[in-house]
């Protein structure tokens, strides 16, 4: 019998298998209450559109200029919960100079949020249910993502790619030519953050990282579940 950390690792892809397959089985009490509180503030598909064109122009922002010092978590679910968070901001002339995102360059266009909208933003929940500002690389596809596919051809811009290695998770930003995603720094001048196209990644030679539904090392594509 598996035990300690082989365990961990069964019984966490266990629970992705199961949200992966919970779009077509039918939902325990707890599942279908927690999919309507996931499901109460959503953008619309325009708005969506619009969240993902800022996602991807800043997480394009953190690879061309290195990263922004109000980026303080430099791990790969940092560069999500900044990219996420900033998305769902309000890019005045304030936040593209904050961001140093030139203003004459063609930029997405805003998304206009509610009240309840804009409250999306720094929440993220938590494994045990418990909201904040912090959310591990797990909790942020086992709780505030919904699975897409194990294959690549149905992720759609500022989609996650999910990595279990069993000691560590590791996501992926889906850019639509190419995926982006941190990893650690090589030099003192090294910002830890990578761009591969998807024909580079699918033939990784560790094959532990190629984003194919044989890989039992990928969880697969999700969705932030906010979005239409």
């Amino acid at each position: 019998m598996a035990s300690g950390p082989a365990m961990t690792m069964m019984r966490r892809r266990a629970a992705l298998r199961w949200l992966a397959c919970a779009g077509a089985a039918a939902a325990s009490p707890a599942w279908a209450l927690r999919q309507g509180e996931e499901a109460t503030t959503r953008l619309s598909q325009a708005q969506s559109r619009a969240f993902q064109a800022w996602m991807l122009r800043i997480v394009t922002a953190q690879i061309e200029r290195g990263p922004s010092p109000r980026w303080t978590h430099r791990d790969c679910a940092g560069l999500v919960r900044f990219a996420v968070n900033e998305a769902l901001a309000v890019h005045d002339a304030r936040w593209l100079r904050a961001n140093g995102i030139a203003s004459d360059r063609r930029l997405p266009p805003e998304l206009e949020l509610d009240a309840s909208q804009a409250a999306l933003r720094n929440r993220w929940v938590q494994t045990g249910g418990t909201v904040g500002h912090f959310v591990t690389a797990l909790a942020l596809v086992q709780h505030n993502s919904r699975f897409v596919a194990r294959e690549i051809s149905q992720a759609l811009p500022g989609d996650l790619l999910f990595f279990d290695q069993g000691d560590e998770q590791h996501l992926m930003v889906w850019m639509g030519a190419r995926i982006a995603y941190h990893t650690g720094t090589v030099t003192p001048d090294d910002n830890g953050l990578r761009t591969v196209d998807i024909k580079q990644l699918t033939t990784w030679k560790d094959t532990r990282w190629q984003p194919a539904s044989n890989n039992p090392n990928f969880a697969g594509v999700f969705r932030l579940s906010f979005l239409s």
